[in-house]
């Protein structure tokens, strides 16, 4: 009998994903169902493939949802991360193997002991970030472990950015290649980590200030801020007592020194509605969170404010972004945050021939017979064009493959996990090299 796969979500993440599962599935005798809310989205990710069908799929359907998820093998959702315990419950219930991109929420993790009796993998975090972060760190730690020496600090920074070729003249170097919405509420929250042997804990208003400086052989100088709880993966990656722990995100050099204005102005809150939005422009919108003053113009206010020039770089992309000028919003209503999205999207949605461009980095310090050493690794992926972006190869393929050994019988684990195993990281690691997606360390004397 035929293995099914059903996947949840057709958006820009998913591309490479289903492409990969079509191109498996004569070989391994799957069929694959892609479900969307746009049923006409799905058909367009299956390209007539004669091993699957697209569908019309509503997760907030229960009746039809379960229907569905009970005809599948394995589900994989590329849902929006607050509607995977959705699709995840009824898994539960349909006994059902449940992967996902996202990470293991606590609701989540209350569904460990359910799946595990049900003998369910349930499978999260194997995306890029993480994922590939979490994967290619750990069989960096086991290597060094497994040869007497004992990691004492461990950073890792991934971005999602544009090729270098790719609009010149966009001096943010950054265009949105995976959900907008969660690139502007990006870093809300406190980011948690270890430096140095002592705990570290920067707000959101101060966490574009307090960034990193990576260099990336072959590209360039960088800058990283933390992301999120980097203390919880001390003792998932084995690495109890190291001295630094940092996980962060990766961006082109002036960025976050701009981001940080737009997030000190508030133009980042999602807790209440705009008004007047409508009628609002641009400019308008930029004013507003900004002091009245009866002569000062808007870009002298923000550079006496922040404390920049009108020549400097943060207001270059402010002017480029078309923040000052008389442009409708173009939206009826919304949040600041919404509102900004909704503006940044004018320039900083994919063009057709546009390629973006995938960066991870590590440092791994560690000690080995009294000697200190250092390794460092990158990753770089550059995508096709809109569609086939390096950010869907890198967040759907170790999906598909991971899916694929689960189904060949590969994967013993069971329960709620993510891929930090070296069942899960050897097989897929090796892969995705295959596909041409593989870090590149080296040791820096």
């Amino acid at each position: 009998m035929k293995k099914h796969i059903l996947v949840l979500g057709a958006g820009r993440s998913s591309s490479a994903l289903i492409s990969y599962l079509l191109n498996q599935s004569i070989q391994n005798e799957w069929t694959v169902t892609v479900g969307d809310i746009s049923k006409q989205l799905a058909a367009e990710r299956m390209k007539g493939h004669t091993s699957g069908c697209a569908i019309e799929f509503n997760i907030e359907d229960q009746e039809s949802s379960s229907k569905e998820i009970a005809s599948a093998d394995v589900v994989i959702s590329l849902l929006p991360p607050h509607l995977h315990i959705k699709a995840a419950r009824i898994c539960v219930t349909e006994k059902k193997h449940f992967f996902t991109a996202s990470y293991v929420s606590d609701e989540m993790k209350m569904l460990d002991a359910e799946a595990k009796s049900n003998a369910l993998l349930f499978l999260n975090e194997c995306g890029l970030d993480p994922g590939i972060d979490h994967m290619s760190g750990m069989q960096v730690i086991d290597r060094i472990k497994s040869e007497g020496g004992t990691v004492t600090s461990f950073e890792s920074f991934t971005g999602g950015l544009i090729a270098p070729e790719t609009d010149p003249e966009n001096p943010w170097r950054y265009k949105f290649t995976w959900n907008p919405r969660n690139v502007v509420m990006a870093g809300q929250g406190t980011a948690k980590f270890l430096e140095h042997g002592q705990y570290k804990f920067i707000p959101y208003q101060q966490l574009f200030l307090r960034t990193t400086e990576i260099n990336v052989p072959g590209y360039g100088e960088f800058e990283g801020y933390g992301n999120r709880d980097s203390l919880k993966y001390m003792e998932t990656y084995g690495l109890q007592g190291i001295e630094t722990m940092l996980r962060g995100t990766l961006r082109n050099k002036g960025f976050c020194s701009a981001w940080n204005i737009l997030v000190q102005m508030g133009c980042c809150e999602d807790t209440y509605q705009m008004e007047h939005v409508s009628t609002m422009t641009h400019r308008d919108f930029i004013n507003s969170f900004l002091r009245y003053h009866a002569t000062e113009s808007i870009e002298e206010k923000i550079c006496s404010i922040y404390k920049i020039s009108l020549q400097s770089e943060e207001l270059k992309k402010f002017i480029w972004s078309g923040f000052f000028t008389d442009e409708l919003v173009g939206l009826n209503s919304g949040t600041p945050a919404q509102i900004l999205e909704h503006i940044l999207n004018k320039k900083w949605k994919l063009k057709p021939a546009d390629k973006d461009l995938i960066v991870m980095w590590h440092r791994f310090l560690f000690s080995h017979n009294g000697i200190q050493k250092e390794v460092q690794a990158h990753l770089t992926a550059i995508g096709e064009n809109e569609t086939n972006t390096a950010m869907a190869k890198t967040v759907g393929l170790p999906l598909g493959i991971a899916a694929k050994l689960l189904l060949q019988g590969k994967l013993n684990s069971r329960g709620v996990v993510i891929p930090v195993l070296k069942e899960f990281y050897t097989p897929i690691l090796l892969e995705l090299k295959s596909l041409g997606i593989g870090l590149v360390e080296r040791e820096i004397n």
